[in-house]
């Protein structure tokens, strides 16, 4: 159950926001109904997944069933914008708010300097969010929140939160970018789509060769830039003690069943911390969810668990072989071949005729499942010894369409009577009614009929917390004019609740930008600072930026770095100069893809790997 059963009871609780990703509104919904706390979701324009806009309609809908369990929608506007975009980002800002918005998610300092409406700001992890003095400077200038870069360790998330008094974010679990972000220009330097723009063409997800310096090839073919997704459910202790705020989930372009899934499984982990006796923490926002099926990431898109940087550097962050789904690992191959029609698994868990296999970058679905024999639905060429996964799980992904999980809203009836007749009062929300008093024959018959009328609140978000009757006598009443009652306040609640959208407070309504800061002089201030327009640029050297470059967008500078990495071929290649001893095997030195050559550059000072256009 969704809430921790003693809040009440604590001070100085610390809200924790479990955020979740809204594709559309249907899956913006799924999230609230599966526990979630907030929802982002991509504006009409301007957000970093062109193929996840929404539209105003859309995204009021989800503000008004968002704030009926104080659940809060924040907005992404996070792509660079141009001289011409400018002006219509800030009409899009003001109509976001008259919807009922709670925040914009953004990444140009030109919308700094734009009349915008009193609404929180938070900093998108395009802004390149990774040192002390870039996150105290996003504080500075008026930004509410800063969403993380995923590759800080917990030291570092710690060391930030000591000196600083901004809202943390920290992604906990999805798909995971091999570049810092908004630090990736392969896209743009390939295909002329810009990630930051919203337009990525997934360069991390190609296949490629890697060479040495000689031009010798050392591998061929395979997805050397593809990371396991991210997956930190065992540490959302650790990172709350860090002091993150908000834990939040990836996939805007991922589907409904994705997101139940996901946002159920850390909903029930994050519950199951706030029960805790001593737990200073609970959920950021009300309601109970009751759960019909046992969520499990490895069942719906996932490409193997990493919790990245998190606990530092480790081991086998990527996988070489397939940049897709490849599921739960589910069996060895004890008989196969060639031209297979049928093999014999050593099975760990119960397959279903029509689930999905895969194995490296192939995969089949199953026709017939007898015993230890898989009948796949095409002849394939398989070897004895190697590991099944199941992409696709039938019997889980239909409990996932037809699953009634539900989220309901808590709430206190008190029945009482009045001079003229009787209040109904559901929490804050009262009405009186004008109705003749008759006395009751049988006072338990008449006490149990208003109890058990009050309490049927069928298909709507409420629960009976508790039901109070506070009468001088019992009164018979007919059940159609209780569950008349009943209704009309029900819809007042509802209508009460929907209004009440989640202002900012008075030091949030404070305009952001008014006085720009110095400009930590420890972060660059080329291309990598993303200036498309004339407002940027002024922001920028007002903070003391004195020329501040044109985005790459722009300029396509020369010997620009196209991807700045934490993540190394060079330790996942078991060839890390810092922790392995000299030997005589070539090093990578580029890698190359559709026809275009790429040098890679390690810096090993600063535990870095660069790409850039080779010459």
């Amino acid at each position: 159950m969704f809430r921790c059963a003693k809040v009440q009871q604590r001070i100085e609780m610390t809200k924790i926001e479990l955020l979740a990703p809204a594709k559309d509104l249907q899956v913006g919904k799924a999230a609230i109904d599966s526990g979630a706390d907030a929802v982002y979701i991509g504006a009409p324009q301007f957000g970093a997944r062109q193929a996840a806009g929404n539209s105003l309609d859309d995204i009021r809908e989800l503000c008004h069933y968002a704030h009926l369990f104080d659940v809060r929608v924040w907005v992404t506007m996070n792509t660079i914008l141009t001289d011409a975009e400018l002006p219509l980002a800030e009409r899009l800002a003001w109509q976001l708010y008259e919807a009922g918005v709670d925040g914009l998610i953004v990444q140009d300092m030109g919308l700094l300097t734009c009349n915008l409406p009193p609404i929180r700001l938070h900093a998108s992890t395009q802004c390149n969010n990774r040192s002390i003095e870039k996150i105290q400077w996003l504080e500075k200038i008026g930004f509410k929140r800063v969403v993380l870069a995923r590759e800080l360790s917990l030291q570092e998330i710690q060391a930030i939160h000591n000196v600083s008094h901004i809202e943390l974010e920290a992604f906990v679990h999805g798909a995971l970018c091999v570049s810092y972000s908004g630090q990736c220009y392969m896209s743009e330097a390939m295909c002329g789509r810009s990630a930051n723009k919203g337009a990525c063409a997934q360069m991390c997800r190609q296949r490629y060769d890697l060479l040495d310096k000689d031009m010798h090839l050392l591998q061929q073919d395979v997805y050397l830039l593809s990371l396991h997704d991210m997956d930190r459910s065992h540490s959302l202790r650790e990172l709350l003690a860090a002091g993150v705020t908000s834990l939040k989930i990836e996939g805007r372009l991922k589907d409904e069943n994705y997101v139940r899934n996901i946002v159920s499984y850390y909903r029930q982990a994050l519950d199951a911390i706030f029960a805790e006796a001593d737990s200073p923490y609970c959920a950021a926002s009300k309601g109970l969810v009751s759960w019909d099926f046992t969520p499990t990431p490895a069942k719906t898109f996932h490409r193997g668990g990493t919790d990245y940087f998190l606990h530092k550097r480790n081991a086998q962050m990527s996988n070489f072989l397939t940049p897709k789904s490849t599921g739960e690992k589910v069996g060895i191959v004890l008989a196969g071949g060639k031209g297979c029609k049928r093999i014999r698994v050593e099975h760990t868990c119960e397959l279903h005729n029509g689930d999905g296999l895969c194995y490296g970058d192939k995969g089949f679905l199953i026709n017939k499942v007898e015993g230890d024999w898989v009948y796949p639905n095409q002849a394939i060429d398989i070897e004895v010894g190697t590991v099944l996964y199941r992409n696709l799980d039938k019997v889980f992904m239909q409990a996932l369409e037809q699953t009634r999980t539900r989220r309901r809203v808590p709430v206190a009836i008190v029945f009482a009577e009045t001079e003229d007749g009787y209040s109904l009062q559901f929490d804050s929300v009262k009405e009186r009614f004008v109705y003749e008093k008759q006395p009751a024959r049988n006072t338990e018959r008449a006490e149990a009929t208003i109890r058990e009328q009050l309490s049927k609140l069928g298909d709507t978000i409420l629960v009976a917390k508790e039901i109070v009757i506070d009468w001088s006598a019992a009164y018979f009443l007919p059940i159609s004019v209780l569950n008349e009652w009943r209704r009309s306040v029900v819809e007042k609640w509802i209508a009460e609740a929907a209004k009440q959208t989640i202002q900012p407070t008075k030091h949030e309504r404070q305009s952001v930008g008014i006085a720009p800061a110095p400009y930590p002089t420890n972060e660059p201030v080329d291309y990598r600072l993303n200036v498309m327009n004339e407002a940027a640029r002024k922001f920028y050297q007002a903070c003391g930026v004195n020329e501040p470059s044109r985005a790459f967008e722009q300029s396509h500078e020369t010997g620009a770095a196209l991807m700045t990495c934490r993540y190394c071929l060079l330790h996942e290649l078991g060839q890390c100069c810092k922790t392995k001893t000299k030997t005589e095997q070539p090093l990578p030195a580029y890698i190359r893809t559709s026809g275009r050559l790429f040098r890679l550059m390690f810096d090993c000072q600063r535990c870095e790997m660069r790409i850039y256009a080779a010459e």
